[in-house]
């Protein structure tokens, strides 16, 4: 079973992967379920990610669907030891909703992360001051002690990406840069810290203009991930006042995909957004 006991992004992926695969092969899930010698339901709750497959069944089904290809094979065994996995954030867990625990599984397992944020840093960007100045101005009361958890999970996520585990690439608007929502004093710390991001090789982070218009107001925040060595988008989150949700179907997936891609060709250069970076600092320890 999935930790926690509920279906994971992991385990979904999985049991949709399993699906699309003995659809192709015009199998229904009685005889996927003789294939493995188990009941029906064992093969429901295996698509639908309640329960995770174990290699043998894995195996065998990919087997009976015709499946051959040793990397997706693999691929998909290690999805099912994933599922398993306890990861790091769970220490965490009392203070995170699960649609947060999604989020950062899918940040884990990603080689590809890409982003969109037109009015805050991302949290993978953010400084412990930053994150600690957005999290206590949310609606909601959350407590000192809860606060300093979730600037260590932040920290945590950006683990990854400072060991270089995957590629990642932001796209700011222009105001997350020029007009702070935190004091001046933090504000100076995040730009200097995402010049010092930007230099590392996997990280690119672009500055969508002003000057680019409505274009900016098209659409809110969101991240895409990818899981192989192609960035070919397999999950969207989207941000909104009562958590996060996971996108996963194919026209979702394509229409978000593209978004970025418009986002990015109208953002500014990765070096030209640096030097703006550096004018919006440098003005800001003039005055």
């Amino acid at each position: 079973m999935p930790v926690g006991g509920r279906p994971t992004v992991r385990s979904r992926r999985l049991g949709a992967a399993l699906k699309t695969y003995r659809l192709a092969a015009k199998m229904d899930q009685v005889q996927a379920a003789e294939v493995i010698a188990a009941h029906q339901t064992r093969v429901s709750r295996i698509e639908t990610g309640h329960v995770s497959a174990r290699p043998l069944e894995i195996r065998a089904m990919l087997d009976a669907y015709g499946v051959r290809d040793p990397e997706v094979r693999q691929k998909l065994e290690e999805l099912a030891r994933q599922s398993k996995r306890r990861g790091w954030w769970l220490e965490h867990a009392a203070h995170l909703r699960p649609d947060y625990l999604d989020h950062i599984a899918l940040e884990d397992d990603a080689t590809y992360i890409r982003e969109w944020q037109p009015v805050l840093v991302p949290g993978l960007l953010q400084t412990p001051a930053y994150a600690e100045s957005v999290i206590g101005a949310g609606p909601d009361y959350v407590g000192p002690d809860v606060i300093a958890q979730l600037v260590k999970v932040r920290e945590g996520r950006q683990a990854k990406i400072e060991e270089g585990g995957a590629s990642y690439t932001a796209i700011l608007w222009e105001a997350v840069i020029a007009h702070p929502l935190v004091s001046v004093e933090i504000h100076r710390q995040q730009l200097s810290a995402i010049l010092e991001a930007g230099e590392r090789r996997n990280v690119t982070v672009q500055v969508l203009p002003f000057s680019v218009g409505a274009l900016a107001a098209t659409t809110s925040a969101f991240s895409s991930f990818s899981f192989d060595t192609e960035p070919v988008v397999e999950a969207v989150t989207l941000e909104n006042l009562r958590g996060t949700s996971v996108l996963e179907a194919p026209e979702d997936l394509t229409a978000y995909a593209n978004m970025f891609d418009l986002l990015r060709s109208a953002a500014l250069a990765p070096d030209v957004s640096a030097r703006l970076i550096r004018e919006v600092l440098g003005n800001m320890k003039e005055e």
